[in-house]
């Protein structure tokens, strides 16, 4: 018998004569004060993650590789890592060739093994596609695949998120029933509400301590 059955056996054995508690779990209590009109979610997620740094733009769907374009020239930057296998990712390559944009892009299609230092040195930007967002608490959710891994997230100084406007729920509540996360998570599931930062030196706020220094969000509107 392994340690795990070991374990399972004592916890059933420690169970044995009691009667389970109903349940009486009131979701309105984590619902009803955080539900907002359909028009006013964007624009509240968008003021809790300006207020913490985050760069947010809103735009037609159509638009978004051009604003990427935009904001890797207005750094200066001069790679951007990103999916290839995603639609997001065909999408960024047409655009990449029809407009001669001179950053480099770097697929992530290689075991980290393969690239790690490049990886973790050498990229400037990335971007990854979301799986929506919180507008209560001005939270994006990420949840990595093999598409996306969560280092694309988590090492380039610069992030930048896609967000379909339509993807905005009201609550962490409602976007885990709507979703249906019960049915299968992730082992690494994200809630991104701004770019890295701490103060545990001093108590002075540091930008990019654990993670991108700089968070871009494009909010696509729907056609």
């Amino acid at each position: 018998m392994s340690a795990r059955d070991n374990i399972l056996n004592k916890l059933r054995a420690g169970l044995a004569g009691t009667t389970p508690r109903p349940d009486q779990f009131d979701e309105a209590l984590v619902t009803e004060p955080w539900q907002y009109a359909p028009e006013d979610r964007v624009q509240r997620l968008r003021s809790l993650m300006e207020a913490v740094h985050t760069e947010v733009y809103t735009l037609a769907a159509a638009n978004w590789p051009a604003k990427v374009q935009e904001l890797l020239d207005s750094r200066k930057l001069s790679n951007l890592l990103y999916a290839p296998g995603t639609e997001y990712g065909q999408q960024l390559t047409v655009h990449w060739a029809e407009a001669g944009a001179k950053q480099d892009l770097l697929a992530y299609d290689r075991p980290i093994e393969d690239w790690k230092e490049e990886l973790f040195w050498q990229v400037d930007a990335s971007i990854t596609s979301t799986a929506g967002a919180i507008a209560a608490t001005g939270s994006l959710v990420l949840w990595p695949d093999r598409h996306e891994p969560r280092l694309m997230s988590l090492l380039p100084p610069l992030h930048i998120a896609l967000l379909k406007a339509s993807e905005i729920e009201d609550n962490l509540y409602g976007m885990m029933q709507k979703q249906n996360w019960s049915a299968g998570l992730p082992t690494n599931l994200l809630l991104v509400s701004g770019p890295s930062k701490t103060a545990d030196i001093e108590q002075v706020l540091a930008y990019g301590a654990h993670g991108p220094k700089e968070l871009v969000v494009l909010i696509l509107e729907d056609a």
